[in-house]
Parts: C-alpha cells; sequence; structure tokens
C-alpha cells in the first residue's frame, strides 16, 4: 500500500477525495503533506507558503513544538473521560484560560460553529433568567454578513444564499440588521425582547470587512443601556490574530460573551469555548448543555500550550508590526487588478477586479504555481492570513510572490 501511495500524484489524490467525499467544498488543486511553521509541502515535495493559515487556526504556525509534545505527552496518558467524571487536568486549563481572557467561567466545546450555538443558547437562558423576558419570545441581533458557522440554526441568520438555499425551514429568534451600522443597532436593541447581540469585531468570511474604528465601542455602549449582552464571536479574529489578543482589544471592549475556537488549539485539535462571568455563565443547570468530547484532556493540554506560545513568542506584536509592513508593501503593488487593500495585523484581504476574464481563483491558482497558498472568498476577495510565527523577511519574499503572480495578467 505504501508503494503505491508514493506514486500516486496530485491529481489522484484529487480525483479520489471527488469520488469518495462530499461535493461541500471547492479546494484549490494542490495537496498538502506536511507542515512546519509558515511553510507547508505538497504531496509531490513542492514547498508553499501557507497564507490562509486553515482559516486563521494555525496562528501558532503548523506543528509548532511545544504544542505537539503537550499533544503527545497527554496522548499517552488518558484522551478522553466525557463530562461523567472528573478529570485531572479540565480543572487546570479552566484556571489557566479563565484568568488568560479575563473571565470567572469557561464553557468548553469542540468546534467554532459549537462555540456560537452554545453562545445562543447561553444569552437566551440569561435573557429568561435574569433579563425577565416572556418564555420562547427572546430574539438575538445578528448583522448582515455574517458568518458563525454551519449548523440550522446558524445558517437560519444567514445572508449568505449559497448558506440557506433548500436548507430550511430556519430557526426564529433573530434580528438581522447591517453590519457596522450603529442606528440599525440602536432601534433593535431597544426591543426589550432583545437578549444579545452577536457580531464578528471583523467580519472574516465576508472578506475581512472592518467596521468603523468606534463602532465596538459604541455597539457595546448601546448593549449595556438596553440590558443587552455583547457576543463577540473571536473564533477567526482572535488568539493575537489582528494585532492584540483579541480584536475587541482594540477598542477596549470586554465582551458579555467571547466564542473561542481555531487558534485556540493552534489548529492541532478542534477545540473551542465561550467565556463569560457569573452572571451569565452560571445560568445553565446541570443537564442543560454538554458534549462528550468539550473539555477533554487532550484538547485542553493542547490548548495551554497553544495560548502559552501566544504570549511567550508575542505573536499579538508580532502580527501587529508585520501587519502594518504587509499591507504598506500591497499597496506599493502596481497592478490594475488590486482594487482595494484591507485589514488589520495579519488578517488581510484584496479586493480583485477581473482583467481579461481573470478573476480572484485565476490569481490564487497563479499564487499557487509560485508558491504561495490562498483562497478567494466571494469571489472577488482574496485573504491572506500567514501564521504569526512569520518574519519581516519572510513576509517581503511573499509581497514578491504576489506581485509576480499579478504581473502574469498584465
Amino acid at each position: 500500500m505504501a508503494e503505491v501511495m508514493n506514486k500516486m500524484t496530485t491529481q489522484d489524490y484529487i480525483a479520489r477525495e471527488d469520488k469518495y467525499g462530499a461535493h461541500n467544498y471547492h479546494p484549490l488543486p494542490v495537496v498538502l503533506d506536511r507542515g512546519e511553521g509558515v511553510h507547508v509541502w505538497d504531496v509531490e515535495g513542492k514547498h508553499y507558503y501557507d497564507f490562509l493559515s486553515a482559516y486563521s487556526a494555525v496562528n501558532q504556525g503548523h506543528c509548532h513544538p511545544r504544542i505537539i509534545k503537550a499533544l503527545t505527552d497527554q496522548a499517552s496518558k488518558i484522551t478522553l473521560t466525557s463530562r461523567a467524571f472528573y478529570n485531572s487536568v479540565l480543572g487546570e486549563y479552566e484556571e489557566y484560560v479563565t484568568k488568560y481572557f479575563g473571565f470567572d467561567k469557561v464553557l468548553p466545546m469542540n468546534t467554532g460553529a459549537e462555540g456560537d450555538e452554545t453562545a445562543i443558547k447561553a444569552c437566551r437562558k440569561w435573557g429568561y433568567k435574569k433579563k425577565g423576558i416572556p418564555e420562547n419570545q427572546a430574539k438575538i441581533i445578528v448583522c448582515e454578513g455574517n458568518f458563525h458557522g454551519r449548523t440550522t440554526t446558524i445558517v437560519s441568520f444567514s445572508t449568505d444564499p449559497d448558506a440557506r438555499k433548500d436548507f430550511g425551514p430556519f430557526t426564529p429568534g433573530f434580528i438581522t440588521i447591517p453590519y457596522n451600522n450603529i442606528p440599525a443597532l440602536e432601534e433593535a436593541a431597544s426591543d426589550p425582547t432583545v437578549a444579545g447581540f452577536l457580531v464578528e469585531p471583523i467580519q472574516g468570511e465576508a472578506g475581512v470587512y472592518v467596521p468603523d474604528e468606534g463602532y465596538l465601542k459604541k455597539a457595546y455602549d448601546i448593549c449595556k443601556k438596553n440590558n443587552v449582552l455583547f457576543i463577540a464571536d473571536e473564533v477567526q479574529t482572535g488568539i493575537a490574530r489582528t494585532g492584540k489578543l483579541l480584536a475587541c482589544d482594540h477598542e477596549g471592549v470586554k465582551p458579555d460573551i467571547l466564542i473561542l475556537g481555531k487558534a485556540l488549539s493552534g489548529g492541532v485539535l478542534p477545540v473551542s469555548c465561550i467565556l463569560a462571568n457569573d452572571d451569565v455563565m452560571l445560568c445553565i443547570k446541570p443537564g442543560e448543555h454538554g458534549s462528550t468530547f468539550g473539555g477533554n484532556p487532550l484538547g485542553v493540554k493542547v490548548a495551554i500550550a497553544a495560548l502559552e506560545v501566544v504570549k511567550d513568542e508575542k505573536l499579538a506584536e508580532n502580527a501587529e508590526r508585520l501587519g502594518k509592513i504587509f499591507r504598506d508593501e500591497l499597496r506599493k503593488i502596481n497592478s490594475d487588478m488590486i482594487e482595494l487593500v484591507r485589514g488589520k495585523g495579519l488578517l488581510n484581504a484584496v479586493i480583485i477586479k477581473p482583467k481579461n476574464g481573470k478573476e480572484a481563483w485565476d490569481v490564487c491558482v497563479a499564487m499557487k504555481d509560485n508558491g504561495l497558498i490562498a483562497k478567494p472568498t466571494h469571489g472577488h476577495i482574496i485573504r491572506f492570513a500567514p501564521p504569526l510565527v512569520i518574519t519581516e523577511e519572510q513576509i517581503i519574499e511573499c509581497v514578491g510572490i504576489i506581485k509576480k503572480s499579478l504581473a502574469q495578467f498584465e
């Protein structure tokens, strides 16, 4: 079998996935086999710079040795107990993560979507128990262009037609307003049956849409005025990606409920959570929410190591400094295909103007051929999010690859 595997080409791997896997993704035609830091290699040994970081899950770089050591050390001891019993490492993680982010309690889950679902349930429970909203009338405000996951409830309040079409009927209880629109939030939050406002500090999947400066603080103040929970989905923007530990930190906003995932484990395992203070978290009683794998010993040891790496290697500071250099260098590229460069820290996007029938996908294929991988979103936007361990020298080299790739369309 090993001999057969060694003879397989990129197209062989792609054809096998196409035959046996559901067609719910449209990947770039590259088959990755190995990763280290900012580097990945395909099955034929070609090297690439990774400029997607598994949608910002691999902020600490691929296969970070400290995180992998935490994984292997714990894997040989015990991996899963379920929450039917206490285990010897969950409390350590709970203390570490709550002190790290400054909250009373953590509720551990696995995926980002589970984190959002958990936040929705916690918010509703608080709305009934603490705000006094009549039973089954609680509403949560969300924003147009949001991306919070793929579950039935979450796609119920998506405005992306591909996420919604043929997946109804949809879950009620959500009010949709424009993103980055304070008057719309003021009006919606005045409804006494509103329990929370769920928002991405920067809309990642929408194309790294950065709101106006001051938006988050004004939104938070509106929530406080109306006794509405401010819920920040920092699954993609958190863990140092935008140049601060959390994107909310840029405006000094502390969410009532914080949702984390992706880089919480350095991309090694699915680990997510919500963090909140006792007033919110203690509304949920035993038996009312949970997960077999949530808070598993393997995941929590990995998460502790992943967060230690962020702090010890000053990844937020690195993202802040190199993000500015990256955007400045991108704006120097003389290409009429670049319509706009935007972002914060090392979460950035370029709006691509089609040329001679060539679009963002074609640019990504050209970059792949030249040794850098990224992926379009919404057809005309390329998101650039390298691991935060990248160096200035590597950033400059990668801008050169982007420039070379765009020049192929001149």
